[in-house]
């Protein structure tokens, strides 16, 4: 008898630059479609963040019992962890009165305390052992928690430390870049580096959808939110018909052929 591994597709996409370039895109939609029913609807902090968590549990509620890897459904969950992550945090850090400092701080041991736990009861983290209802939990989970600190870190750089939108940008761009460097150069962990530089996307798309509807008297290009919105919409829905989208895989358990 030979033994060999099963191959177990994943419920979420396989790791390219597509999937980085449309996770930027909808991290930035993200915080102009937050924007838009918070402020230009005048809805408010809380409201938005009740709303788009319902969006959210409609969306894995959809996504976690679908049987293969659909990328409509996936970055449409993508996408409500983004605009939810982005009221979430404008509650806790202006609403609550917590600060930036403050809710990174809460966040980044949330999300470290949802790692951890998902390592503690699956054995690993990788994105790749995402196959079934429990182990998509902890991803969904974690993405939130990853989304919602993305978005204090990215307004903490650009507002509190006085850099703006556009050097806020550049400093989450070169944050990426030393990931990319350390992925094609060095041995650290892919597991670790892809966790950082999902993280780091979420930042960049903040400060990105800031200087897009922002007033341009701070900093902004004072683009319409819906329109802003809208269009990175479409760019997202033309990037998933036009570029490839497959199923992660990662070795199943082993199984033996007579």
């Amino acid at each position: 008898m030979n033994d060999t591994q099963k191959i177990v597709l994943s419920k979420v996409p396989e790791v390219t630059l597509a999937f980085w370039v449309i996770k930027i895109l909808a991290t930035t939609l993200g915080e102009t479609g937050g924007d838009a029913v918070t402020m230009s609807m005048h809805l408010g902090y809380a409201i938005g963040s009740i709303i788009f968590f319902g969006i959210f549990i409609l969306a894995v509620a959809a996504q976690i019992p679908a049987k293969s890897f659909h990328p409509f459904v996936y970055w449409t969950t993508i996408v409500a962890t983004t605009t939810v992550g982005t009221t979430m945090a404008d509650f806790a850090d202006r609403s609550m009165g917590i600060g930036y400092a403050g809710g990174s701080s809460i966040l980044f041991l949330a999300l470290m305390a949802a790692l951890a736990v998902w390592r503690w009861s699956e054995g690993s983290v990788s994105v790749n052992t995402v196959a079934t209802p429990r182990v998509e939990v902890f991803y969904w989970a974690t993405i939130l928690f990853s989304q919602t600190l993305g978005t204090a870190l990215g307004d903490w750089m650009a507002d509190t430390n006085g850099l703006g939108y556009e050097r806020g940008a550049l400093v989450f761009t070169a944050g990426l870049a030393l990931v990319a460097a350390g992925y094609f150069f060095t041995n650290i962990s892919r597991v670790l580096l892809f966790w950082m530089a999902f993280i780091l996307t979420r930042p960049l798309g903040a400060t990105l959808g800031d200087l897009l509807d922002k007033p341009v008297a701070n900093g902004g290009l004072a683009f319409s939110r819906y329109y802003a919105s809208a269009i990175l919409a479409v760019s997202i829905v033309a990037l998933i018909l036009v570029l490839p989208q497959r199923a992660g895989e990662h070795p199943g358990a082993a199984v033996c052929d007579a």
